[in-house]
This record gives C-alpha cells, structure tokens and sequence, in this order.
C-alpha cells in the first residue's frame, strides 16, 4: 500500500483491514436449489447502487485535529497532514510520497516539495470522493 493510500484510508475511514472475512458457504443441496428456482418467478434486476457520498475532508481533519492532542497545522503542512492521520512525516517518507505523485523537482528543497506534496495530496483527496474546500486546492 504506498503513502497516499495510507492517509487517504485514514481520512475517508475504509481501511482494508477493517473489511469483514468472508464466512464461508454452507453446503448446499443441489436439488433444493432447482426446486427453489423452478417456484420463484424471475426477479427484476437489482437497482444500481447509489454512488458513494463524498467524503468531507475538512470536517474529518478538523475533528482529528481537535483531538490530536497537540497544535498541527494540516491546512499547509504536509508534514502536520501526515502526523495527523497517524503516519511517519520524516524526509524519507516524503520524497516517497513525491515519487509516488509524480514530483518532478528537486527531492533535496524539501520546502518546495512539501508545498507540492500538500497540493497534491489534496487534489488527489478530490480526485477519489473527498470534498476539499477550494482553498485547500490552490
């Protein structure tokens, strides 16, 4: 799993660990199952699933920022986003997190890659179902 999927399971809250195992099937009866299907009237087909609401990312950071238990700013910090959502935030992890959007520039002006990165991450937060405010975008 690379960094940007990290923090944006963490924000949007669906971590593939937390998905249920699958019980298994019980056995089943072959002919209890043409007698079944022989009774029951063809169904219509099933309603398309509503789409997935969007996620709304300043309310879910400013309510892990409340609780954080230390001043962190995530609205510009990259290095505060990823402290907040639980994550390393060190050098090295950053300019994984630049390989893996696609950074460009030089990995060693870690300034000007960390205003990259908190561009980026908010854009691909977007991009996957999060509203972010277009502030953030800029």
């Amino acid at each position: 799993m690379g960094i940007f999927s990290k923090i944006k399971d963490a924000i949007f809250g669906h971590k593939a660990a937390d998905a249920p195992a699958a019980a298994p099937a019980p056995a089943i009866d072959d002919t209890a199952v043409a007698a079944a299907a022989a009774a029951t009237p063809v169904a219509e087909a099933a309603p398309a699933p509503a789409p997935m609401s969007e996620v709304d990312v300043e309310a879910v950071l400013t309510e892990m920022a409340a609780t954080a238990g230390q001043p962190l700013n995530w609205r510009t910090s990259i290095v505060d986003l990823m402290k907040l959502v639980g994550m390393q935030s060190s050098l090295a992890e950053r300019k994984e997190l630049a390989g893996e959007l696609g950074y460009t520039g030089d990995t060693n002006d870690s300034a000007s890659m960390n205003i990259w990165l908190h561009k980026q991450v908010m854009a691909k937060l977007a991009e996957n179902g999060g509203k972010v405010p277009a502030e953030l975008l800029g």
